[in-house]
Protein backbone atom coordinates (compact mmCIF):
# COMPACT_ATOMS: atom_id res chain seq x y z
CA UNK A 1 0.00 0.00 0.00
CA UNK A 2 1.22 3.26 -0.85
CA UNK A 3 1.62 6.51 1.33
CA UNK A 4 0.45 9.57 -1.01
CA UNK A 5 -0.76 12.81 0.25
CA UNK A 6 -3.92 12.63 2.20
CA UNK A 7 -3.81 9.06 2.25
CA UNK A 8 -5.86 8.73 5.56
CA UNK A 9 -7.14 5.92 7.32
CA UNK A 10 -10.96 5.37 7.46
CA UNK A 11 -12.34 5.01 11.06
CA UNK A 12 -13.75 1.25 12.27
CA UNK A 13 -17.56 0.59 11.07
CA UNK A 14 -19.72 -0.06 13.16
CA UNK A 15 -19.31 -3.22 14.81
CA UNK A 16 -15.94 -3.74 12.72
CA UNK A 17 -12.30 -3.52 14.15
CA UNK A 18 -10.70 -0.70 16.19
CA UNK A 19 -7.85 1.04 14.30
CA UNK A 20 -4.50 0.48 15.54
CA UNK A 21 -2.38 3.07 17.25
CA UNK A 22 -0.04 2.48 13.74
CA UNK A 23 -2.96 3.76 11.93
CA UNK A 24 -4.33 6.94 14.30
CA UNK A 25 -0.25 7.57 13.52
CA UNK A 26 -0.24 7.54 10.02
CA UNK A 27 -3.88 9.67 9.89
CA UNK A 28 -2.26 12.15 12.39
CA UNK A 29 0.75 12.40 10.43
CA UNK A 30 -1.59 13.02 7.00
CA UNK A 31 -3.15 15.57 9.20
CA UNK A 32 -0.25 17.34 9.73
CA UNK A 33 0.87 17.60 5.93
CA UNK A 34 -3.06 18.96 5.41
CA UNK A 35 -2.16 21.39 8.15
CA UNK A 36 0.92 22.81 6.35
CA UNK A 37 -1.29 22.85 2.93
CA UNK A 38 -3.52 25.45 5.07
CA UNK A 39 -0.63 27.15 6.26
CA UNK A 40 1.30 27.69 2.81
CA UNK A 41 -2.33 28.90 1.36
CA UNK A 42 -3.33 30.84 4.16
CA UNK A 43 -0.10 33.01 4.12
CA UNK A 44 0.21 33.09 0.54
CA UNK A 45 -3.87 34.34 0.71
CA UNK A 46 -3.06 36.98 3.08
CA UNK A 47 0.10 39.12 1.61
CA UNK A 48 -1.70 38.95 -2.29
CA UNK A 49 -4.43 40.43 -0.52
CA UNK A 50 -3.05 42.49 1.80
CA UNK A 51 0.16 43.90 -0.23
CA UNK A 52 -1.00 43.31 -3.94
CA UNK A 53 -4.45 43.89 -4.08
CA UNK A 54 -4.13 46.73 -0.91
CA UNK A 55 -6.97 45.42 1.26
CA UNK A 56 -6.42 46.91 5.05
CA UNK A 57 -5.95 43.41 6.54
CA UNK A 58 -5.15 43.20 10.38
CA UNK A 59 -1.82 40.96 8.61
CA UNK A 60 -0.12 40.71 12.10
CA UNK A 61 -2.83 38.86 13.82
CA UNK A 62 -3.46 36.66 10.93
CA UNK A 63 -0.41 36.10 10.61
CA UNK A 64 0.35 34.92 13.90
CA UNK A 65 -2.36 32.31 13.36
CA UNK A 66 -0.28 30.85 10.96
CA UNK A 67 2.56 31.18 12.88
CA UNK A 68 0.30 28.87 15.57
CA UNK A 69 -0.33 26.40 13.36
CA UNK A 70 3.02 26.08 12.27
CA UNK A 71 4.18 25.52 15.52
CA UNK A 72 1.75 23.28 16.63
CA UNK A 73 3.00 21.35 13.42
CA UNK A 74 6.72 21.61 14.37
CA UNK A 75 6.13 19.81 18.09
CA UNK A 76 3.59 17.22 16.31
CA UNK A 77 5.75 15.99 14.38
CA UNK A 78 8.67 14.83 16.03
CA UNK A 79 6.15 13.39 18.87
CA UNK A 80 4.49 11.01 16.27
CA UNK A 81 7.86 9.07 16.56
CA UNK A 82 7.56 8.29 20.24
CA UNK A 83 4.32 8.54 21.00
CA UNK A 84 0.79 6.79 20.20
CA UNK A 85 -1.94 9.02 18.96
CA UNK A 86 -5.63 8.46 20.45
CA UNK A 87 -9.12 9.05 19.44
CA UNK A 88 -9.39 11.86 21.20
CA UNK A 89 -5.69 13.65 19.89
CA UNK A 90 -7.00 13.47 16.51
CA UNK A 91 -10.44 15.27 17.57
CA UNK A 92 -8.40 17.59 19.32
CA UNK A 93 -6.03 18.45 16.06
CA UNK A 94 -9.30 18.57 13.99
CA UNK A 95 -10.92 21.46 16.86
CA UNK A 96 -7.75 22.93 16.76
CA UNK A 97 -7.71 23.47 12.89
CA UNK A 98 -11.47 24.16 13.01
CA UNK A 99 -10.63 27.05 15.44
CA UNK A 100 -7.55 28.37 13.10
CA UNK A 101 -9.87 28.64 10.27
CA UNK A 102 -12.52 30.64 12.79
CA UNK A 103 -10.10 33.32 13.83
CA UNK A 104 -9.14 33.76 9.87
CA UNK A 105 -12.74 34.09 8.58
CA UNK A 106 -13.45 36.29 11.92
CA UNK A 107 -10.49 38.38 11.03
CA UNK A 108 -11.30 38.25 7.19
CA UNK A 109 -14.99 39.04 6.73
CA UNK A 110 -16.78 36.10 8.64
CA UNK A 111 -19.45 34.06 6.94
CA UNK A 112 -19.04 36.55 4.01
CA UNK A 113 -15.73 35.42 2.89
CA UNK A 114 -15.78 32.69 -0.17
CA UNK A 115 -13.13 30.59 1.86
CA UNK A 116 -16.12 29.97 4.51
CA UNK A 117 -17.25 26.51 3.03
CA UNK A 118 -13.57 25.20 4.06
CA UNK A 119 -16.07 24.18 7.01
CA UNK A 120 -17.16 21.08 5.25
CA UNK A 121 -13.60 19.87 4.66
CA UNK A 122 -12.94 19.54 8.45
CA UNK A 123 -16.45 18.26 9.03
CA UNK A 124 -16.17 15.28 6.19
CA UNK A 125 -12.40 15.03 7.87
CA UNK A 126 -14.07 13.89 10.99
CA UNK A 127 -16.89 11.94 9.78
CA UNK A 128 -13.90 9.51 8.13
CA UNK A 129 -11.51 9.48 10.70
CA UNK A 130 -13.63 9.96 14.02
CA UNK A 131 -15.81 7.44 16.09
CA UNK A 132 -19.46 8.75 15.60
CA UNK A 133 -19.70 10.83 18.48
CA UNK A 134 -16.34 12.33 17.53
CA UNK A 135 -17.87 13.30 14.03
CA UNK A 136 -21.10 15.23 15.68
CA UNK A 137 -18.41 17.34 18.01
CA UNK A 138 -17.22 18.80 14.92
CA UNK A 139 -20.49 19.55 13.35
CA UNK A 140 -21.88 20.93 16.05
CA UNK A 141 -18.37 23.11 16.55
CA UNK A 142 -18.14 24.32 13.24
CA UNK A 143 -21.92 24.92 13.12
CA UNK A 144 -22.15 26.83 15.83
CA UNK A 145 -18.73 28.85 14.03
CA UNK A 146 -20.46 29.82 11.05
CA UNK A 147 -23.27 30.91 12.81
CA UNK A 148 -20.83 33.54 15.28
CA UNK A 149 -19.40 34.34 12.40
CA UNK A 150 -22.59 35.85 10.79
CA UNK A 151 -23.09 38.24 13.97
CA UNK A 152 -19.90 38.92 15.04
CA UNK A 153 -16.47 39.79 12.50
CA UNK A 154 -14.15 42.56 11.53
CA UNK A 155 -15.57 43.31 7.99
CA UNK A 156 -13.25 43.79 4.98
CA UNK A 157 -13.00 47.46 3.80
CA UNK A 158 -11.58 47.70 0.10
CA UNK A 159 -9.59 50.30 -1.34
CA UNK A 160 -11.71 52.72 -3.57
CA UNK A 161 -10.11 51.21 -6.77
CA UNK A 162 -11.05 47.77 -6.26
CA UNK A 163 -15.22 48.89 -4.89
CA UNK A 164 -16.34 47.85 -8.49
CA UNK A 165 -14.70 44.56 -8.69
CA UNK A 166 -16.01 43.18 -5.17
CA UNK A 167 -18.42 41.17 -6.70
CA UNK A 168 -15.65 39.61 -9.20
CA UNK A 169 -13.25 39.11 -6.94
CA UNK A 170 -15.88 37.51 -4.66
CA UNK A 171 -16.88 35.35 -7.57
CA UNK A 172 -13.14 34.20 -7.64
CA UNK A 173 -12.44 33.52 -3.68
CA UNK A 174 -15.80 30.96 -4.32
CA UNK A 175 -13.81 29.41 -7.52
CA UNK A 176 -11.19 29.22 -5.58
CA UNK A 177 -12.63 27.38 -2.84
CA UNK A 178 -14.44 25.25 -4.50
CA UNK A 179 -11.40 24.27 -6.68
CA UNK A 180 -9.39 23.72 -3.38
CA UNK A 181 -12.42 21.58 -1.70
CA UNK A 182 -12.77 19.70 -4.75
CA UNK A 183 -9.49 18.58 -5.16
CA UNK A 184 -8.34 17.76 -1.92
CA UNK A 185 -11.57 15.53 -1.64
CA UNK A 186 -10.54 13.86 -5.10
CA UNK A 187 -7.73 12.93 -3.46
CA UNK A 188 -8.87 12.14 -0.50
CA UNK A 189 -11.86 9.67 -0.97
CA UNK A 190 -9.78 7.68 -3.97
CA UNK A 191 -7.00 7.47 -1.49
CA UNK A 192 -9.03 6.04 1.05
CA UNK A 193 -11.18 3.85 -1.33
CA UNK A 194 -7.41 2.33 -2.45
CA UNK A 195 -7.13 1.35 1.15
CA UNK A 196 -9.99 0.03 2.15
CA UNK A 197 -9.54 -2.16 -0.52
CA UNK A 198 -6.28 -3.63 0.10
CA UNK A 199 -7.85 -3.88 3.83
CA UNK A 200 -10.42 -5.88 2.26
CA UNK A 201 -7.67 -7.84 0.67
CA UNK A 202 -5.82 -7.92 3.76
CA UNK A 203 -8.54 -9.36 5.87
CA UNK A 204 -9.31 -12.05 3.41
CA UNK A 205 -6.55 -13.01 3.47
CA UNK A 206 -5.76 -13.41 6.92
CA UNK A 207 -9.66 -15.44 7.45
CA UNK A 208 -8.48 -18.08 4.54
CA UNK A 209 -5.16 -18.19 6.73
CA UNK A 210 -7.16 -18.44 9.93
CA UNK A 211 -9.13 -21.70 7.83
CA UNK A 212 -5.76 -23.63 6.87
CA UNK A 213 -4.48 -22.90 10.51
CA UNK A 214 -7.53 -24.73 11.90
CA UNK A 215 -6.98 -27.41 9.03
CA UNK A 216 -3.99 -27.92 10.60
CA UNK A 217 -4.97 -27.52 14.58
CA UNK A 218 -7.76 -30.52 13.02
CA UNK A 219 -4.69 -32.52 11.27
CA UNK A 220 -2.76 -32.34 14.63
CA UNK A 221 -5.67 -33.25 16.83
CA UNK A 222 -5.98 -36.55 14.26
CA UNK A 223 -2.45 -37.26 14.21
CA UNK A 224 -2.29 -37.24 18.08
CA UNK A 225 -4.98 -39.60 17.97
CA UNK A 226 -3.75 -42.33 15.61
CA UNK A 227 -0.83 -42.05 17.48
CA UNK A 228 -2.61 -43.16 21.10
CA UNK A 229 -4.65 -45.40 18.92
CA UNK A 230 -1.52 -47.01 17.20
CA UNK A 231 0.44 -47.26 20.35
CA UNK A 232 -1.69 -50.80 21.20
CA UNK A 233 -1.14 -52.69 18.31
CA UNK A 234 2.47 -51.90 17.79
CA UNK A 235 2.80 -53.37 21.44
CA UNK A 236 1.12 -56.22 20.62
CA UNK A 237 3.12 -57.02 17.18
CA UNK A 238 6.24 -56.35 19.60
CA UNK A 239 5.53 -58.81 21.87
CA UNK A 240 4.16 -61.55 19.43
CA UNK A 241 7.42 -61.34 17.23
CA UNK A 242 9.76 -61.87 20.71
CA UNK A 243 7.74 -64.97 21.20
CA UNK A 244 8.06 -65.70 17.95
CA UNK A 245 11.82 -65.39 17.79
CA UNK A 246 12.00 -67.77 20.89
CA UNK A 247 9.90 -70.40 18.92
CA UNK A 248 12.48 -73.48 18.32
CA UNK A 249 10.98 -74.27 14.91
CA UNK A 250 11.22 -70.50 13.99
CA UNK A 251 14.72 -70.12 15.60
CA UNK A 252 16.32 -72.95 13.48
CA UNK A 253 15.38 -71.25 10.59
CA UNK A 254 17.86 -68.74 9.54
CA UNK A 255 15.70 -67.05 6.59
CA UNK A 256 12.61 -66.68 9.06
CA UNK A 257 15.06 -65.62 12.13
CA UNK A 258 16.31 -62.66 9.74
CA UNK A 259 12.82 -61.74 8.64
CA UNK A 260 11.54 -61.64 12.39
CA UNK A 261 14.34 -59.54 13.11
CA UNK A 262 13.81 -56.96 10.42
CA UNK A 263 10.24 -56.79 11.40
CA UNK A 264 11.05 -56.28 14.81
CA UNK A 265 13.00 -53.47 13.98
CA UNK A 266 10.51 -52.09 11.69
CA UNK A 267 8.04 -52.46 14.26
CA UNK A 268 10.51 -50.37 16.67
CA UNK A 269 10.37 -47.54 14.42
CA UNK A 270 7.30 -47.70 13.59
CA UNK A 271 6.92 -47.12 17.40
CA UNK A 272 9.69 -44.11 17.68
CA UNK A 273 7.71 -42.48 14.99
CA UNK A 274 4.78 -42.78 17.22
CA UNK A 275 6.68 -41.57 20.37
CA UNK A 276 8.02 -38.50 18.09
CA UNK A 277 4.33 -37.53 17.26
CA UNK A 278 3.05 -37.45 20.47
CA UNK A 279 6.31 -35.41 21.51
CA UNK A 280 5.75 -32.81 19.07
CA UNK A 281 1.81 -32.09 19.85
CA UNK A 282 2.95 -32.04 23.24
CA UNK A 283 6.13 -30.39 23.63
CA UNK A 284 6.25 -25.97 24.80
CA UNK A 285 9.00 -25.31 22.44
CA UNK A 286 10.18 -22.77 24.97
CA UNK A 287 13.35 -23.05 24.23
CA UNK A 288 15.04 -21.69 21.19
CA UNK A 289 16.12 -24.74 19.11
CA UNK A 290 19.79 -24.68 18.62
CA UNK A 291 22.14 -23.07 16.63
CA UNK A 292 24.10 -25.40 13.87
CA UNK A 293 26.05 -25.03 10.64
CA UNK A 294 23.13 -24.23 7.57
CA UNK A 295 24.97 -26.55 5.04
CA UNK A 296 25.65 -29.35 8.10
CA UNK A 297 21.80 -29.11 8.50
CA UNK A 298 20.86 -29.90 5.94
CA UNK A 299 23.27 -32.49 5.00
CA UNK A 300 22.42 -34.24 7.98
CA UNK A 301 18.48 -33.92 7.25
CA UNK A 302 19.44 -35.58 3.43
CA UNK A 303 21.65 -38.44 5.12
CA UNK A 304 18.46 -39.24 7.51
CA UNK A 305 16.09 -39.29 4.55
CA UNK A 306 18.13 -41.56 2.50
CA UNK A 307 18.66 -43.94 5.36
CA UNK A 308 14.60 -44.14 5.39
CA UNK A 309 14.63 -44.56 0.95
CA UNK A 310 17.77 -46.43 0.51
CA UNK A 311 16.41 -47.18 -2.77
CA UNK A 312 15.98 -43.85 -4.02
CA UNK A 313 18.55 -42.07 -5.80
CA UNK A 314 19.27 -38.45 -4.85
CA UNK A 315 21.97 -35.85 -5.09
CA UNK A 316 22.32 -33.12 -3.06
CA UNK A 317 23.87 -29.96 -4.52
CA UNK A 318 24.73 -28.32 -0.99
CA UNK A 319 26.19 -24.61 -2.30
CA UNK A 320 25.82 -23.34 1.49
CA UNK A 321 28.71 -21.14 2.84
CA UNK A 322 29.70 -23.71 5.93
CA UNK A 323 30.03 -20.47 8.36
CA UNK A 324 26.29 -19.41 7.87
CA UNK A 325 24.20 -21.00 11.17
CA UNK A 326 20.84 -21.90 11.30
CA UNK A 327 18.23 -22.52 13.73
CA UNK A 328 17.97 -26.17 13.62
CA UNK A 329 14.14 -26.45 13.69
CA UNK A 330 12.82 -29.91 13.32
CA UNK A 331 9.71 -28.65 11.69
CA UNK A 332 12.38 -27.56 8.54
CA UNK A 333 13.51 -30.55 9.28
CA UNK A 334 10.10 -32.69 8.24
CA UNK A 335 8.46 -29.95 5.52
CA UNK A 336 12.10 -30.80 3.69
CA UNK A 337 11.34 -34.70 4.01
CA UNK A 338 7.50 -34.20 2.56
CA UNK A 339 8.90 -32.56 0.00
CA UNK A 340 11.39 -35.05 -1.27
CA UNK A 341 8.65 -37.67 -0.15
CA UNK A 342 6.42 -36.25 -2.78
CA UNK A 343 9.58 -36.44 -5.64
CA UNK A 344 10.37 -39.78 -4.69
CA UNK A 345 7.14 -41.52 -4.92
CA UNK A 346 6.86 -40.26 -8.70
CA UNK A 347 10.47 -40.28 -9.33
CA UNK A 348 12.73 -42.27 -7.18
CA UNK A 349 15.38 -43.14 -9.72
CA UNK A 350 16.10 -38.92 -10.66
CA UNK A 351 15.70 -36.71 -7.55
CA UNK A 352 17.82 -33.54 -6.81
CA UNK A 353 18.39 -31.13 -4.15
CA UNK A 354 20.07 -28.13 -4.34
CA UNK A 355 20.75 -25.44 -1.51
CA UNK A 356 22.02 -22.29 -1.70
CA UNK A 357 21.92 -18.58 -0.82
CA UNK A 358 20.80 -15.70 -3.03
CA UNK A 359 19.88 -12.43 -1.76
CA UNK A 360 20.19 -12.85 1.53
CA UNK A 361 17.48 -15.16 1.20
CA UNK A 362 17.91 -19.49 1.75
CA UNK A 363 16.76 -21.56 -1.46
CA UNK A 364 16.07 -25.36 -1.15
CA UNK A 365 14.73 -26.94 -4.26
CA UNK A 366 13.98 -30.29 -4.86
CA UNK A 367 13.45 -31.23 -8.27
CA UNK A 368 12.20 -34.48 -9.89
CA UNK A 369 11.33 -36.41 -13.41
CA UNK A 370 8.23 -37.55 -12.46
CA UNK A 371 5.02 -36.70 -14.68
CA UNK A 372 4.91 -33.14 -13.19
CA UNK A 373 2.14 -31.22 -11.52
CA UNK A 374 -1.46 -31.01 -12.67
CA UNK A 375 -2.49 -27.55 -13.47
CA UNK A 376 -5.20 -26.88 -10.71
CA UNK A 377 -2.67 -28.09 -8.34
CA UNK A 378 -0.03 -25.34 -9.28
CA UNK A 379 -2.74 -22.98 -9.29
CA UNK A 380 -3.15 -23.13 -5.59
CA UNK A 381 -0.20 -24.70 -4.36
CA UNK A 382 -0.59 -25.62 -0.44
CA UNK A 383 -4.24 -25.59 -0.39
CA UNK A 384 -5.58 -28.05 1.97
CA UNK A 385 -8.66 -28.47 -1.03
CA UNK A 386 -5.95 -30.40 -3.18
CA UNK A 387 -5.44 -33.33 -1.16
CA UNK A 388 -7.19 -34.97 -3.31
CA UNK A 389 -4.62 -35.06 -5.82
CA UNK A 390 -3.11 -38.08 -4.30
CA UNK A 391 -1.39 -39.60 -1.72
CA UNK A 392 1.54 -37.75 -0.05
CA UNK A 393 0.67 -34.83 -2.45
CA UNK A 394 -2.15 -31.84 -1.45
CA UNK A 395 -1.69 -32.67 2.49
CA UNK A 396 2.13 -32.56 2.60
CA UNK A 397 2.52 -29.41 0.63
CA UNK A 398 0.05 -28.00 2.58
CA UNK A 399 1.75 -28.81 5.50
CA UNK A 400 5.02 -27.67 3.94
CA UNK A 401 3.80 -24.13 3.07
CA UNK A 402 2.59 -23.45 6.15
CA UNK A 403 5.53 -24.18 7.57
CA UNK A 404 7.64 -21.74 5.44
CA UNK A 405 4.86 -19.22 5.82
CA UNK A 406 5.60 -19.49 10.01
CA UNK A 407 9.76 -19.05 8.66
CA UNK A 408 8.62 -15.70 7.06
CA UNK A 409 9.61 -17.63 3.96
CA UNK A 410 7.33 -18.71 0.19
CA UNK A 411 6.95 -21.93 -1.06
CA UNK A 412 6.68 -22.55 -4.83
CA UNK A 413 6.19 -25.16 -7.49
CA UNK A 414 7.02 -25.59 -11.14
CA UNK A 415 6.74 -28.17 -13.76
CA UNK A 416 10.05 -28.33 -15.42
CA UNK A 417 10.44 -27.84 -19.41
CA UNK A 418 12.46 -31.25 -19.86
CA UNK A 419 9.63 -32.96 -17.81
CA UNK A 420 9.41 -33.62 -14.02
CA UNK A 421 8.57 -31.04 -11.23
CA UNK A 422 10.53 -28.32 -8.94
CA UNK A 423 9.33 -27.30 -5.65
CA UNK A 424 10.74 -24.43 -4.45
CA UNK A 425 11.23 -23.10 -0.40
CA UNK A 426 12.78 -19.67 0.01
CA UNK A 427 13.45 -18.20 3.19
CA UNK A 428 14.79 -14.89 4.48
CA UNK A 429 18.27 -15.19 6.27
CA UNK A 430 17.22 -12.75 8.88
CA UNK A 431 13.99 -15.36 9.75
CA UNK A 432 15.20 -18.62 10.39
CA UNK A 433 18.40 -16.76 12.60
CA UNK A 434 20.98 -17.75 9.75
CA UNK A 435 24.01 -15.19 10.34
CA UNK A 436 28.08 -15.32 9.59
CA UNK A 437 30.44 -15.14 12.57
Amino acid sequence: MDTPLLALTRRRLSGGPTLSSAEHNDNMRQLIQLRWLAVAGQCATVLVCAYLLHIPLPVTAMLAVIAAAAVVNLLSAPLLRRHQVRQGELLLALLFDVGTLTLQLYLSGGASNPFVALFLLQVVLGAILLERWASWVIVGVTGVSYAGLIAWYLPLRYPPNLLSEVGGLRLLGSWLCFAMVGVLLVLFVTRIIRNLRVRDARVAELRARAAQEDHLVRLGLFASGAAHELGTPLATLSVILSDWRREPALAADPALAAEIAEMQAEVQRCKAIVTDVLHSVGELREDAPDRVAAAGFLAETVAAWRALHPTARLSHENALDDRLAIAADPALRQAIWNVLDNAAEVSPDALTLTSKVEDDVMIVAVADRGPGFAAQVLAEVGNPQRSRKGAGHGVGLFLVASVVRKLGGTLAAANRPGGGAAVTIRLPLASIGIAAP
